[in-house]
């Protein structure tokens, strides 16, 4: 069997929606499993045992320059010689239904018009998988992509994985026990204060590494290294390099953003952090933990003016790092 999965973007819902490729391969263990990615985010897919090829594209390229819009056809009509028994999209965006139509299969599933924000999206797929909007994430990918192959996904399977992100990096002079600290997201909203992340770093005495993405972020990590014996700054690498990290260290705390879950696709402890956005984006576990602001969210309309996760007392993240620690 030849499935293509639809997933372009982002960091975070790419590695949500990997969980559900050990399940297809134990149900479907000759099946050929290729994945349709944005060409930023194929770091992330690379090196998993369980996808045959990644397929890149790069549909933001169109919205600098018009005329790629052909390029990135011309790449999609050659995927689409793949001759694909069913073509998933997990994404649920009109752009992602639209790659996937270009792809083509004879079975072309995704979610329902009530379950997706673009819901015209659904007039694309002639196969559509019902679950609510607001449910959690995880379990809407998972679902999507392994309704339409006939495998039935549960909690205690997502909850009892193997880790399923993988890297073909080797970093240099990592201690043998560190912690570490992402501290930038999307939204400046989403982001856990500098000056409470070392009170954190100071209280757990434990070296940490922080992670950083722009030069904003790469300021903030120097000021925060300026403060804190403990704390040190990571060299910016690749998405390979990062999973690598993340997969040596002890502890990761972080916002509601990619780099932060790959800690629970590596089976890695963790604690995410978050203000405006739901916590059932992730599953929490014995080792992965959430810690929430007390403002309410309504998941069909986020509020990038809410930061309410600068109200959170470094304490009570403390106090779960060191409850986390006696596991």
């Amino acid at each position: 069997m030849k499935i293509c999965i639809v997933k372009l973007s982002a960091m975070g819902d790419i590695i949500h929606a990997m969980v559900a490729l050990q399940f297809i391969k134990k149900e479907i263990p000759n099946a050929q499993i290729d994945w349709v990615v944005e060409s930023g985010f194929k770091g992330v897919l690379e090196n998993n045992p369980d996808i045959d090829n990644i397929l890149p594209i790069n549909l933001k390229s169109i919205k600098k320059k018009k005329s790629e819009v052909f390029n990135q056809f011309k790449i999609l009509k050659t995927y689409s010689k793949n001759n694909y028994d069913i073509v998933i999209d997990a994404q649920g965006l009109l752009k992602s239904a639209i790659v996937s139509r270009i792809i083509g299969a004879k079975v072309i599933a995704g979610f329902d018009k009530d379950s997706i924000r673009e819901g015209i999206a659904s007039v694309f797929y002639n196969k559509k998988v019902r679950i609510p909007y607001d449910a959690n994430t995880i379990d809407r990918n998972a679902t999507v992509i392994c309704e339409p192959l006939g495998i039935k996904i549960t909690s205690e399977k997502i909850i009892n994985k193997d880790k399923f992100l993988f890297s073909s990096s080797h970093v240099e002079n990592l201690p043998d026990i560190f912690n570490l600290f992402v501290i930038g997201s999307t939204w400046e909203s989403r982001n856990y204060p500098k000056e409470k992340f070392v009170e954190i770093a100071e209280a757990l005495h434990v070296e940490t590494y922080i992670v950083w993405g722009s030069e904003e972020e790469h300021q903030k990590a120097l000021w925060m290294q300026d403060h804190s014996e403990y704390l040190h700054v990571l060299p910016k690498g690749s998405l390979n390099d990062l999973k690598y990290v993340v997969s040596k260290c002890n502890l990761l705390i972080g916002n509601d953003t990619g780099p932060t879950h790959m800690a629970w696709g590596l089976n890695i402890p963790s604690i995410t952090i978050f203000g405006p956005t739901p916590i059932n984006r992730v599953y929490i576990t014995p080792i992965n933990k959430v810690v929430k602001s007390s403002s309410e969210i309504n998941h069909f309309k986020l509020n990038k003016n809410d930061f309410s996760i600068c109200e959170i007392k470094a304490d009570e993240i403390i106090q779960t790092a060191k409850q986390l620690k006696k596991i």
